[in-house]
């Protein structure tokens, strides 16, 4: 392989035992993921909420710092991308299935089947579902992704460093970034991005099945959804081929468009007045309850810690596994924007259009239940957007247009996966070859494939738990290592005491190379 690292070949040799075990030991399979997964969210349940809290705070600090006017790049860098642009693929690559597949699943699965606050199917249950559905997919979720985004762009693009996790971490760790210690953090950051993104892509099939079983009745089995697998692997790797400045940039524009347009069509033929109300209603109580959400555990109620466990826990576990993924890309396509600016992009946008989405599909499923028309909370995970759908005029041509959407989430998801792998796992290239990309395409499809064939969805949702703890502690020392970086910088500027006075911190020349940097 052309330019390959000894990251590549060591990460091929474990996903081939994983996907083989998965193959030939199916049950077995399960059987461990599902022991082990019990184990760490009963024993690291606290340490993945004082984790992600620790990132919403860096975030928020770097937000109103004066740090916050480091560039992220050299001072003659500009983005390479427009804002839209921008937004436009970093939101596709970091959440694009998650809200075609729990846009309406899960604020009606917090309603009728299982509530946070155990009020199901009560005018409060209602209120409890939105506001629980918007911390999982709010601030929480990007200051996850900002985070790791923010240490990889600093280090690559103002300190020359390789594109690679290990890199990031040479203030901490020094020479050993660049030897054995260094390519085994790389090793760990790939295992955990190819189960993150191949979970996404077995929800993103299993979806696309649950259309089609609802639509024509087309069977919802591992046949059908390898099929779709096969299919859309063929779809992103012609669009991985093409390169970043093409593919990937043209699918995330198309792909945030056609989901536009759904979310108007919902939002207008749904309960519109409804809708206002509770986007409204909910963000109120949002950030009322932001903190007692951020740090709750409920130690002394079994039922609402095994609810904590199975949603917040695995969401945090998701999003912690995606991080490499989501990071190195968000660092790509970031250079030359500030740290406040990019803050503002990774954090505040996508969480305020996540808050729309859900409030918009999350209101047309409630009402649609309550109101006796059709009970959503009865139909499959993945069927359920489709029933809300059938109520709407043209309801068939809406939901084979959300079969649409579905697939080109897909394929840039797993476009975007191909390209950061093969940037994880040739020393950093920013332009990985084609042969790299390809492998990864392959080996993103086939551990989908095996992950569903030894357990469904619970089989994903445990394999993203135990990949992502590994990667946490890693993910800790990243933010110790930019912080340190950072402030080092700040009193080389003189950032730090820019407020107090300027020109009493720093002489004439110096305060000229602030004016630069900043």
């Amino acid at each position: 392989m052309k330019n390959a690292s000894t990251v590549f070949y060591v990460s091929i040799v474990l996903l081939v035992g994983i996907v083989f075990m998965g193959i030939i030991m199916p049950t077995s399979l399960e059987k461990v993921t599902s022991s082990t997964q019990g184990i760490i969210t009963d024993s690291f349940g606290w340490y993945y909420l004082l984790l992600v809290s620790l990132f919403v705070f860096v975030c928020f600090y770097l937000l109103v710092s004066p740090i916050g006017r480091i560039k992220l790049g050299k001072q003659e860098d500009k983005p390479e991308f427009s804002r839209p642009t921008w937004l436009a693929m970093l939101f596709s690559a970091g959440i694009g299935i998650g809200l075609m597949f729990y846009g309406t699943y899960e604020p009606i699965s917090h309603y009728m089947l299982s509530s946070p606050t155990g009020q199901e199917g009560t005018d409060q249950g209602i209120k409890d579902a939105m506001r629980f559905t918007y911390f999982h997919y709010g601030i929480h979720a990007w200051a996850i992704y900002g985070s790791i985004a923010m240490v990889l762009a600093y280090f690559t693009f103002r300190k020359g460093e390789l594109s690679l996790i290990s890199r990031t971490l040479r203030p901490l760790i020094g020479k050993h970034a660049d030897g054995a210690v260094g390519k085994a953090i790389d090793v760990i950051a790939v295992i955990s991005t190819v189960m993150g993104v191949a979970t996404s892509l077995g929800f993103g099939a299993m979806q696309i099945n649950g259309g089609l079983t609802y639509l024509f009745d087309v069977p919802s089995t591992l046949t059908t959804q390898t099929v779709i697998i096969l299919v859309v692997t063929v779809l992103f790797m012609i669009s991985a081929l093409t390169g970043l400045s093409k593919g990937i940039k043209i699918l995330s524009n198309v792909n945030m468009g056609l989901s536009a347009v759904l979310l108007l069509i919902v939002f207008i033929l749904g309960p519109t007045l409804f809708t206002l109300n509770m986007f409204t209603d909910t963000i109120g109580t949002y950030m009322q309850n932001f903190i007692n959400m951020s740090f709750r555990i409920a130690p002394l109620n079994e039922e609402g810690r095994n609810w904590i466990n199975g949603w917040t826990i695995f969401y945090w576990a998701w999003w912690i596994a995606w991080a490499p993924f989501v990071g190195v890309f968000i660092a790509r396509v970031s250079k030359g924007r500030t740290i406040r600016e990019f803050v503002v992009g990774v954090l505040l946008v996508p969480t305020l259009i996540g808050f729309i989405w859900f409030t918009t599909f999350g209101s047309a499923a409630i009402f649609t239940e309550s109101s006796g028309l059709l009970s959503i909370s009865s139909l499959a995970p993945e069927e359920s957007l489709f029933g809300v759908l059938e109520g709407f005029p043209f309801g068939m041509a809406l939901s084979l247009f959300a079969i649409l959407i579905i697939v080109t989430f897909f394929v840039t998801s797993a476009d975007s996966g191909t390209f950061v792998l093969g940037m994880m796992t040739t020393n950093g290239s920013l332009n990985p070859s084609t042969s790299i990309k390809a492998t990864w395409g392959i080996f993103l499809s086939t551990t989908a494939v095996a992950l569903l064939y030894s357990g469904g969805l619970k089989a994903l949702q445990n394999t993203m738990i135990i990949a992502a703890l590994p990667f946490s502690f890693i993910m800790v020392l990243m933010v110790v290592s930019l912080l340190k970086s950072l402030n080092r910088e700040a009193i080389e500027l003189g950032l730090g005491q820019l407020r107090v006075d300027r020109k009493k911190t720093v002489g004439k020349h110096r305060n000229e190379d602030v004016k630069e940097v900043i």
